[in-house]
């Protein structure tokens, strides 16, 4: 099994720091789980040079009385430095450690060429597109009273609708590797009561950028009480050939791993017998219960 979608800090920490020993105990912890290969996949929104890139990107969206929220929660993350982050992840690779470097990399509305400049030059070995707000409106928030009263003023079918654009979107810009939790927008249990067609135009939009995905365990630990993807859309992808990862998101160290047994059960039920690794952004198969090559 592997875990390709891993943070070393908590969204309620600002300033923090990459180090081996950190590094270690998450590769420790993962492989007495059964997992035998991990890849540290921080938020690109962590990065000073994200930042500098990309910041006031909310003022080109739509959702003006959510802006102050954005500008408040990039502040407060945007806090580390991107060069010491890979050079702490590849010295452990280079130490041995059964670690890859990746990050999560969200959608940003025509402004994806400028996150590929930005990321070019770095020698990550996986990328994880994500789509983690609407215009402004920064949906999986749910302690936030702002973000969730949205919730209650938005038709589902408009706000999957949307969803489903950007991930469509994001797969066609090229950029990242592996659609991560790739149902996201269900976090606060509001689906569709027919979702199918959210669930088609997913598996599509995989299927033509020929981006992997995400099998994660977070969504066991969120209102929705459910794994991403839900059952439905995970045999779409199984059906349509779209390679898998296996990812708990975890942001702490007691949820790295978090339910790798579980998940292998999943994959065994719809019949997936190998995982989709990376090195350099080249795809390798893993089998699964293997080794991470």
């Amino acid at each position: 099994m592997l875990d390709y979608h891993l943070h070393l800090w908590p969204h309620s920490q600002s300033d923090a720091r990459t180090t081996i020993e950190q590094v270690a105990q998450y590769c420790e912890h993962a492989m007495a789980a059964g997992v035998t290969e991990i890849a540290l996949t921080e938020h690109l929104f962590r990065f000073t040079q994200a930042k500098e890139k990309l910041g006031g990107f909310w003022n080109d969206l739509p959702g003006e009385a959510l802006r102050p929220g954005m500008a408040a929660y990039w502040d407060h993350h945007a806090r580390v430095d991107l060069d010491d982050y890979v050079t702490v992840v590849e010295e452990a690779k280079a130490q041995g450690l059964p670690v890859v470097l990746g990050l999560e990399v969200d959608y940003y509305q025509d402004r994806m060429d400028e996150v590929a400049e930005l990321l070019s030059g770095y020698p990550f070995d996986v990328l994880l597109g994500s789509v983690h707000w609407l215009g402004t409106w920064r949906f999986d928030v749910l302690n936030d009273p702002l973000v969730l009263a949205e919730w209650d003023v938005r038709q589902i079918d408009a706000v999957w609708d949307e969803y489903t654009r950007a991930m469509e979107e994001l797969g066609a810009s090229g950029v990242c590797d592996v659609f991560a939790h790739p149902d996201l927008v269900k976090i606060a249990g509001r689906v569709p009561a027919v979702p199918d067609e959210f669930y088609d135009r997913i598996t599509e939009a995989a299927v033509a950028s020929g981006m992997a995905a995400e099998l994660s365990s977070a969504g066991w630990r969120k209102p929705v009480g459910e794994e991403y993807p839900a059952p439905p859309l995970l045999r779409r992808f199984v059906e349509a050939g779209v390679p898998l990862t296996t990812a708990s998101d975890a942001h702490t160290l007691p949820d790295v791993a978090d339910r790798a047994e579980e998940m292998q059960a999943v994959l065994k039920g719809v019949g997936v017998t190998s995982l989709q690794g990376f090195r350099h952004r080249r795809p390798h198969r893993v089998p699964v219960g293997g080794s991470g090559g």
